[in-house]
């Protein structure tokens, strides 16, 4: 499973809806576990961005999709990051 982190800023229909039923916030997790992405953590968020998620997602594939189809309902625009653990990291730049 590969690690992502996604940056989530609402739109003013995402406020209005969160702000009406807060609830839809884990709704959307629920949505996005049964696209095979897992939600490992989420935050709210002061500044540029309101929420920051880790996700583990079985590919780029699969979290490409969970962005798209978040992002298509005009009340969240989406930031995906793929994380690299630290030590894969450094094994990494230790070959170069």
């Amino acid at each position: 499973m590969a690690t992502f982190v996604l940056l989530s800023t609402l739109t003013d229909e995402g406020a209005k809806t969160i702000t009406n039923r807060p609830t839809r916030i884990k709704e959307v997790d629920d949505e996005i576990l049964k696209l095979g992405v897992t939600v490992l953590g989420q935050w709210a968020v002061l500044g540029p961005h309101d929420f920051v998620s880790i996700v583990e997602a079985p590919d780029h594939l699969a979290i490409s999709k969970v962005s798209a189809l978040l992002s298509s309902r005009g009340t969240v625009r989406i930031m995906t990051l793929p994380a690299i653990p630290i030590d894969d990291f450094i094994a990494g730049l230790a070959k170069a």
